[in-house]
């Protein structure tokens, strides 16, 4: 019985170690994924910011940016440092293992040695066929040898299970040794990102202690961007209320063929409905406006992350892009308006149904009013600022509802 426990034992732990490495494989992975995508974005920050270095200047905007960088840096430090954590994990655990191992060899070893040392007792008294055949019956004989099968096999099972746990075990000590390097290098990898972090929030405070200086003029160009804001979306309102209107008329020459869908009051033709549907059921999966780009300014009023005192108002998202960048529809629809506002430069609004999105702050459009285009078709190119900084302003509205343009977008 002894002997039949240790090995149910060692069998439950073999079953028991496998779980463990898949679970911890997986977090690796995920790990790794999520390291890249954020070294991605990092390099994406680098590429845009480097084109304004030798024109940038002590801006909101240029600190908007660094806070941004920095805030996607501190990302990265940080999952690293739970890669880490999770190598050191992962190598207790392995060396938990490895002298659980040692320990159930070590018994295995120990019950084979008394197996044999059994059977040579066995051989010294009495030979194997002298003590078959000095059966006194059929039955007895039948039994012998039915014991003797059994003590055979078992010997060839402990044996072939001292094998696998020597191989086990010499696999885990490898294991070992690898994720010991694999720690190394990423603790090197750690210690380069943490002093890359230090750096950005050096330049980042110095930032923040220059324009904390200038907190007058920072709220006059706040409140200057706010006028021009109000007056974007009173663009952007009169044309939605003409399309608005426009519908109502159709809806009244072919009633019968439209629609007015709950919860809005814009009449809309099936097509139109099934579009709307479509771009409603496509939220948080959208493209991006353009194809490489960081959030400088979110949605909303909120207070500045870094400076004090001076509060942020956007009613749509500013995205950083390189220079000369393609701005694209983020959705399949109809230009609605085209228009050039102070602040904005060129602007172009496009229908999705009752949805409609807004790309500001264009150098050249590409597009006509009334004409149909597909999800990604350039619409024109950003323009850039008197910094070098090329930002597009990009909002998106249900009827004549605003809406975080951010939780629609893919997440970067």
């Amino acid at each position: 019985m002894r002997r039949i426990s240790c090995l149910v034992f060692i069998f439950y732990g073999l079953l028991t170690l496998f779980p463990a490495f898949s679970q911890t494989k997986k977090s690796r992975e995920e790990l790794e994924r999520e390291k890249i995508e954020v070294q991605t974005r990092l390099k994406e920050f680098d590429a845009i910011l480097k084109q304004t270095t030798a024109t940038k200047k002590t801006s909101l905007g240029e600190l908007n940016a660094l806070t941004r960088q920095f805030q996607t840096q501190n990302r990265l430090v940080n999952t690293i440092d739970r890669e880490v954590k999770l190598i050191n994990n992962e190598i207790s655990d392995t060396e938990n293992k490895i002298a659980s191992l040692e320990v159930q060899l070590k018994d295995l070893k120990a019950e084979y040695s008394r197996m044999i040392y059994n059977s040579s007792k066995l051989n010294r008294g009495l030979s194997i066929i002298a003590f078959v055949f000095s059966s006194s019956n059929f039955n007895q004989l039948y039994m012998r040898l039915k014991y003797l099968k059994q003590y055979s096999d078992s010997r060839k099972q402990q044996a072939a299970q001292i094998e696998k746990l020597s191989t086990d075990l010499s696999n885990q000590r490898a294991l070992l040794d690898e994720r010991k390097l694999t720690k190394v290098k990423v603790l090197d990898e750690e210690k380069a990102e943490k002093e890359k972090l230090e750096k950005m929030r050096k330049e980042q405070q110095g930032l923040v202690n220059t324009l904390s200086r200038k907190e007058r003029d920072i709220q006059r160009q706040i409140a200057a961007a706010k006028k021009q804001q109000d007056q974007l979306n009173r663009m952007i309102k009169a044309a939605i209320e003409d399309e608005i209107r426009r519908a109502e008329a159709e809806s009244k020459k072919e009633n019968s063929t439209t629609t007015k869908k709950a919860g809005t009051a814009m009449p809309m033709t099936p097509e139109a409905a099934a579009l709307s549907s479509s771009f409603a059921g496509n939220k948080g999966k959208l493209p991006w406006p353009v194809e490489t780009g960081f959030v400088t300014t979110g949605y909303g009023t909120y207070p500045h992350p870094t400076l004090k005192g001076i509060v942020l108002d956007s009613d749509g998202i500013e995205i950083r892009t390189q220079p000369n960048s393609n701005v694209r529809a983020v959705f399949e629809g109809t230009v609605s308006k085209i228009s050039t506002l102070p602040g904005y430069g060129l602007t172009v609004i496009v229908k999705h149904g009752e949805y409609f999105t807004l790309y500001s702050r264009l150098k050249s459009v590409n597009v006509k009013v009334g004409q149909t285009i597909k999800a990604k078709e350039v619409v024109g190119q950003v323009a850039s600022n008197p910094e070098g900084n090329a930002e597009v302003h990009f909002q998106v509205w249900k009827g004549l509802q605003i809406m975080d343009p951010s939780g629609w977008i893919t997440s970067r």
